[in-house]
């Protein structure tokens, strides 16, 4: 097959939806397809623009392979960042590569994909997918990571109700318009017949992780040396993008609450918005410890350097979105403490592997942190269970070889994989 890919985020962005992207593109060119991305340059989760790449010029990187058989380009598109979380910059941001993009998109026309799949968020590319796969006939796949619009309405980011009213009827008409639109949690599947989206055509298509390349150690993370972290030492980790809709302030409250605690270490690693906000809140605990994002390289030494995981959640968001993370934290074999309400997606994720906390509640939140450290046998118990669950519901070869029968299907197409090559990028 032919596939485009239109998305803000892709890879080397090492986190959220840049990583699934990448990751997606990359093993369906080695399954032997034809791959186009079009994309911004990175800039996840810093807020900036990565090293190397410009904001305003156009660039094309082409990803070979060692065999003929499959091929993978990006195509990278000017786009203006702001570290601001106002709306109005939130806006500007995703409208710049909306509008950068199109005429690349347009220009994909000649190369006549065979499906065109777009990944939300962004929405605002959504016309941009349409118009192309009417134009060359192609089929047409909206993936929702992200209902962004509802979040921002849950969040106050976006609070006109005019606006509301308008927004809900252009996503219902411009989703009807699609061959297949999937998601990824059984709520979101839900909030997706709530929009008026045929179930016949709606796709659970969940994140994934590769439980070969995250997996618990068995032995202390490297990590834990090079902070000087005693070994006896129990470490609560908070690793990710930082931005506003986590509700990343309970981290630094907790941290405050068990300070004199010097059994409990705080260990936050990963940048975004939220980061410099986060540090002043902590920047007096001595429990507490930061750490740049680690590259892929070190992820799994990162994931083992937590006895617990930390996923807090802003209050509202927890069935519009599910946090990227979770596929490493379960996979890495460590319990989680989330802050969610009860029958939420997020809450049943974590319920034979965690502990769920409401949201926004510091003093549960620490509570449970410290009953874990407390509790060996606890610890083991749920992170044995995370791990039994990544393995059994989240592996990559098993998510993407069923997605890709599916495009398959939507396509008409009959097609016997070719080996997998690992590709080698080169960029001109």
């Amino acid at each position: 097959m032919r596939i485009l890919i239109h998305g803000i985020n892709f890879a080397p962005e090492l986190v959220g939806n840049g990583k699934y992207n990448g990751e997606l593109a990359h093993w369906l060119a080695r399954r032997g397809h034809e791959v186009r991305v079009v994309t911004a340059p990175p800039f996840n989760p810093a807020g900036k623009i990565g090293v190397g790449y410009s904001s305003w010029r156009y660039r094309r990187e082409i990803f070979s392979t060692t065999s003929k058989a499959g091929s993978l380009i990006a195509f990278r598109c000017p786009l203006w960042v702001s570290r601001n979380p106002a709306a109005l910059s939130r806006i500007m941001h995703l409208t710049s590569f909306a509008l950068s993009s199109l005429p690349v998109m347009l220009g994909q026309v000649f190369w006549r994909p065979s499906l065109i799949l777009v990944i939300e968020p962004t929405a605002f590319c959504v016309p941009a997918t349409r118009m192309t796969a009417w134009l060359c006939r192609a089929r047409s796949w909206l993936h929702i990571q992200d209902f962004e619009f509802d979040a921002g309405f849950a969040t106050g980011m976006l609070k006109s109700q005019t606006l509301r009213a308008i927004i809900v009827a252009l996503d219902r008409w411009l989703m009807r318009g699609f061959d297949r639109v999937s998601t990824i949690s059984a709520k979101m599947m839900d909030r997706l017949g709530e929009k008026g989206f045929p179930v016949e055509r709606s796709i659970f298509f969940p994140n994934w992780v590769d439980t070969n390349r995250i997996f618990p150690t068995g032995v202390p993370s490297p990590l834990r040396k090079e902070l000087g972290i005693p070994r006896d030492a129990v470490v609560a980790l908070y690793s990710g993008t930082m931005g506003r809709k986590q509700g990343l302030e309970i981290l630094a409250e907790a941290a405050e609450k068990l300070a004199k605690n010097e059994s409990i270490q705080f260990i936050f690693c990963g940048d975004g918005a939220y980061r410099e906000a986060l540090a002043s809140l902590s920047a007096h605990l001595p429990n507490v410890h930061w750490l740049p994002l680690q590259p892929i390289e070190r992820l799994n030494d990162l994931l083992n350097l937590a006895d617990i995981h930390l996923l807090p959640q802003s209050a509202g968001v927890a069935d519009l979105m599910m946090p990227s993370k979770l596929t490493g934290i379960l996979a890495s074999g460590r319990p989680v403490v989330t802050t969610a309400a009860a029958g939420t997606q997020l809450a049943m994720a974590v319920q034979d592997c965690g502990v769920r906390v409401p949201a926004h509640d510091a003093t549960a939140f620490a509570a449970a942190i410290a009953r874990l450290a407390e509790d060996t046998g606890l610890r083991m118990r749920l992170g044995h269970a995370a791990r039994r669950c990544a393995e059994m519901t989240l592996d990559k070869e098993k998510i993407l070889e069923s997605f890709e029968q599916e495009c398959l299907r939507v396509v008409g197409c009959d097609y016997s994989p070719t080996a997998r090559l690992e590709p080698e990028k080169q960029v001109s």
